[in-house]
């Protein structure tokens, strides 16, 4: 996504906070003997290198993942006249048939067979396949329903809803800044449900199913990897997406064949646009704390609003621009108290490697 027992996106800052505590247990060890220190000082920067490249790869990985899905309304609106719920069921059935592949270049099925055969790991990729789908056909619609702006604003609010997880799910304390944030973020979404006439429902649908699917796919850790995950989530949505699409195609509302090659073929990729990024995601989540994927989150959020404003044509009414630039000031406090508590637990850290 740390000194304090919170971070901006709370739900994986506890075993953070393991990790500075253990490391600042550990100083006074290490200069018991001031002969020793320098030797094993060294080895200490050593170990920290691929810690440090690991975490690199991962904002690089997070980056291009936020970017692509940024990207995504132009793909659907080239969808059309595919409806969210066929754009959906292509999605799972062709991100399986990308996975399969993946897994035989790469012989990664035996792992893909030991995350079926651990119940435990099944099960939680099971309710991150859940939810991934909620969130799948839940943006889908609003893209292709003329909803991309609130749309964007639920991958705006998403930071916000990842620290009321770590409120509820791991009964983590928030800061003050934290706590103004949230406040904030409040106060936005009742502006913004005046302003649309309604509570922004695709928003906070978006932001809490992500929102929990990033919390579900961080408790499986380093258990599976990126390419193992995401072939089990969508092997188990496959069986509903292909009965929906043999409904569609009984029913005669199937698009999928019946407007040419080109439509075909834009379907087909859905396989490879929808596994990409996912993992790339599952690859950067795994490296890095949940507070830095919060901040990396924002590329997807600013692309896809821009896009609607501009190529999409979707119109922002004054109590709408109000709404929105609420929720981006309750996002600079989080930021805020996020490079604030990152550079209090940097100076900590480097007081407790010079004992």
């Amino acid at each position: 996504m740390s000194a304090s027992k919170t971070s901006p996106d709370s739900v994986t800052s506890v075993p953070a906070q393991r990790r500075t505590n253990a490391s600042d247990a550990a100083a006074p060890a290490v200069t018991a003997r001031s002969d020793a220190a320098a030797p094993r000082s060294g080895r200490r920067r050593r170990a920290g290198k691929p810690q440090r490249s690991e975490a690199s790869l991962g904002v690089l990985l997070g980056i291009t993942a936020y970017s692509l899905w940024g990207l995504l309304p132009l793909y659907f609106v080239m969808l059309n006249p595919a409806g969210a719920v066929e754009i959906v069921a292509n999605r799972v059935v062709w991100s399986l048939a990308f996975c399969a592949l993946l897994l035989t270049i790469t012989r990664a099925w035996p792992k893909f067979l030991a995350a079926i055969r651990d119940v435990r790991v099944l099960g939680t990729l099971a309710t991150a396949a859940v939810l991934i789908a909620v969130n799948w056909l839940t943006y889908t619609y609003g893209v292709t329903t003329g909803h991309a702006i609130e749309s964007s604003l639920g991958y705006f609010i998403n930071p916000l809803v990842s620290v009321l997880l770590g409120v509820i799910v791991l009964k983590e304390k928030l800061r003050r800044l934290q706590w103004a944030a949230v406040g904030v973020g409040f106060a936005a979404v009742v502006v913004l449900t005046v302003a649309y006439g309604r509570l922004p429902w695709i928003a906070l649908i978006l932001a809490f199913s992500f929102g929990l699917y990033g919390f579900v796919k961080k408790r499986v850790g380093p258990k599976v990897d990126a390419a193992s995950s995401l072939s089990v989530e969508t092997a188990v949505l496959t069986p509903i997406a292909v009965a929906v699409m043999i409904v569609l195609g009984v029913s005669g509302q199937a698009t999928l064949g019946n407007h040419g090659a080109g439509h075909f073929w834009w379907m087909a990729a859905s396989g490879v646009i929808t596994a990409v990024p996912l993992l790339l995601f599952g690859a950067s989540a795994r490296r890095l704390p949940m507070t830095t994927i919060g901040l990396l989150q924002y590329f997807a959020p600013v692309l896809q609003f821009l896009l609607a404003i501009t190529v999409l044509g979707e119109k922002m009414g004054i109590e709408r621009w109000i709404g929105f630039c609420i929720v981006w000031l309750a996002l600079i406090l989080l930021t805020v108290d996020m490079l604030r508590n990152y550079g209090q637990n940097r100076t900590l850290r480097r007081a407790a490697a010079a004992r």
